[in-house]
């Protein structure tokens, strides 16, 4: 395990580096608050778990040298970003239709788990721009003269258990100050119109940005 993992001065310094990088909001960080303010502590902890998975797979994909293809095929990484920006603008248009604020209490925390699982899986997993970063940002911690593909899982694999700790706080705090704000009725009022607006503009500026990476 000595040669996959970098030795300690340089892992602490990975891992302080992955939990700089973990608490700045990119659209996994805003899609898990937005699902716990509106929907409550379980569907944030169910959002992290799905946008956990998807970072996961996009380590995965690094390791193997799906960034090696983004990295060189512009094409291939318009292709996944377009998907998951319209991926992103489909769940905003569904948030805006769903029923009225003067809908019973409840029906604001009928979207099933296993979907609030899903959608996290495919906001992280299509945002091609993480699978870039991994291929960027994990070599500088690994060993020249081991597996390249093993260190860089391994290390990936890090990155998301970092990542899926400030997930989960941001989901229980998110979840914490909603009823604050639902005391009155005024964000359930207005609930759907937040979360729609909100991954409307994420699926935008998905759109709209470069290569520069947002967890």
């Amino acid at each position: 395990m000595n040669t996959i993992l970098p030795a300690w001065p340089l892992l602490a310094a990975f891992m302080i580096a992955s939990l700089v990088l973990a608490v700045t909001p990119g659209p996994g960080v805003l899609y898990i608050v937005t699902r716990s303010m509106v929907q409550g502590r379980r569907s944030g902890l169910a959002s992290v778990a799905g946008v956990a998975l998807g970072n996961l797979g996009n380590a995965i994909g690094a390791s193997i040298g799906l960034a090696a293809l983004f990295a060189v095929s512009s094409l291939a990484f318009q292709a996944v970003k377009y998907a998951g920006a319209t991926y992103l603008i489909y769940l905003g248009v569904r948030a805006l239709r769903a029923p009225p604020a003067d809908a019973p209490a409840e029906r604001l925390h009928e979207v099933p788990l296993r979907q609030v699982f899903r959608d996290g899986f495919f906001v992280a997993l299509l945002n091609p721009k993480t699978a870039v970063f991994f291929a960027a940002f994990l070599p500088q911690f690994m060993h020249l003269e081991s597996v390249s593909m093993l260190q860089s899982a391994v290390l990936g694999a890090l990155f998301v258990a970092i990542a899926s700790v400030t997930d989960t706080v941001y989901a229980v705090a998110a979840s914490a100050v909603a009823p604050v704000l639902t005391r009155r009725g005024a964000f359930r009022s207005i609930g759907r119109y937040v979360s729609g607006s909100v991954f409307i503009g994420l699926g935008v500026l998905a759109a709209c940005t470069g290569l520069r990476t947002q967890k």
